[in-house]
């Protein structure tokens, strides 16, 4: 038996012991906001803040006079090289809480964080001096090209090379699907059949928009809570976590309560610092884009295709990582969901904004655009329809995804 007054015994107690508040204890490594905001964030944040200040002040005489090509492409180059900086900087702190916070909540920390940047600059076109009825359309096809056959193909490919064929979840992805199937066939095939010329009407687009409003709420709410499982990376060799299965908490929060829940919020208040310069820039983004669109004659449907290289471009470079690290589960709630969250916020938004301003937003696909969505739908659910994933799927979401490039560059 150890005698009281033996080191081991006083070491063993002191660990026992809570620290009393006045004790002198240094503090831990990355618990404080310096210590918590790399030099690099810091300088991005006034990077961006010093470009959002100078638009703010300058920002309507430099374009208030008639736009030469070459200062509306060094205009356009600075917002745009400005909001992909900002942007990549909300993902690098939203990837940060999501392995604070856990899955899924990290990744709908991120996905949301993105999808939110999409839609304010959705709103600043459709809140533009230009004619862009059908901005918020293009924009959430391009996305679903983009994100569910450009990204998600590479992601297999790439998850392949490294790791052969990967697991995942197959009632998450069944769950995300379902709701990419139900919500783009309502939102952007419904129109054309509608007797409106491809769009709703007045009480139509109001009865839509909380339609889709409430199912993405109920999603999230199952997603965040009775249905966390569908969302989590499954045992090896199984397809699902079974309900009887504890779900995994956050090591970090259990670990350093006080700690955990400083780094949210610091981590917290960066990634909003970081998204409102995109919020104050995304005006004069809109203007320039108009006029570089109009000049160069290109179709309507690539300002759609600019928001989402914009915006999406950090949130896919975190999937195919994701991918190659054996976290196939992670890329699905990453791309799948960021689709989800794009349809579930942009339509609601841009249904209002048209019915606020007037004006009825042009949301029903051509022809064309409509097969496309089809074959990307149709070709999702036989990739993930709850066996491993496959290279052979990945060539084939790279080949849809040339053959939009074809239709949309060379019609």
């Amino acid at each position: 038996m150890d005698r009281p007054n033996t080191p081991r015994h006083f070491a063993r107690s002191a660990a026992a012991q809570p620290l009393l508040p006045h004790a002198s204890v240094p503090p831990a490594a990355g618990t404080g906001p310096s210590r918590l905001v790399a030099p690099a964030t810091w300088a991005l944040l006034a990077g961006t803040w010093l470009v959002a200040g100078l638009f703010i002040a300058f920002g309507g005489s430099w374009l208030a006079a008639p736009l030469g090509p070459g200062l509306a492409a060094g205009v356009f180059a600075l917002l745009f090289a400005t909001t992909l900086a900002a942007s990549f900087g909300v993902v690098h702190e939203a990837d940060h809480l999501a392995q604070q916070l856990g899955e899924p909540y990290g990744t709908l920390v991120l996905t949301l964080s993105i999808v939110s940047i999409e839609v304010i600059l959705i709103a600043s076109v459709l809140l533009g001096p230009g004619e862009a009825s059908s901005i918020g359309r293009d924009s959430i096809f391009a996305v679903m090209m983009i994100i569910m056959n450009l990204v998600i193909g590479i992601c297999l490919l790439a998850g392949a090379a490294r790791h052969g064929d990967q697991e995942y979840n197959a009632q998450g992805a069944t769950a995300y699907l379902g709701m990419i199937a139900l919500l783009t066939g309502t939102a952007l095939v419904l129109p054309n059949h509608l007797g409106g010329a491809g769009a709703f009407s007045t009480p139509q687009a109001l009865g839509m928009a909380a339609l889709t409003a409430g199912l993405y709420a109920a999603f999230l709410w199952l997603q965040m809570g009775s249905h966390r499982r569908y969302f989590l990376q499954p045992a090896a060799g199984r397809m699902a976590v079974p309900a009887s299965a504890p779900l995994p908490v956050p090591q970090e929060s259990e670990a350093l309560p006080g700690t955990g829940r400083r780094a949210v919020f610091v981590r917290s208040l960066v990634l909003l610092a970081l998204v409102l310069p995109i919020v104050l820039l995304a005006h004069y983004l809109a203007i320039v884009t108009d006029y570089g669109l109009a000049a160069a004659g290109a179709p309507a449907a690539v300002g759609g295709v600019l928001i989402a290289i914009i915006v999406f471009t950090p949130e896919s470079i975190t999937a195919v990582r994701a991918a190659m690290g054996n976290g196939m589960q992670r890329t699905l709630n990453l791309c799948l969901g960021a689709f989800v969250s794009t349809v579930g916020l942009t339509v609601p938004a841009v249904l209002l904004i048209g019915v606020a301003t007037g004006r009825r937003m042009a949301m029903g696909l051509s022809g064309t655009e409509v097969v496309l969505a089809v074959l990307t739908v149709a070709l999702s659910m036989l990739s993930f329809n709850g066996q491993r994933t496959s290279p052979l799927q990945g060539l084939m979401h790279l080949a849809l995804f040339s053959v939009f490039g074809l239709v949309l560059f060379l019609p």
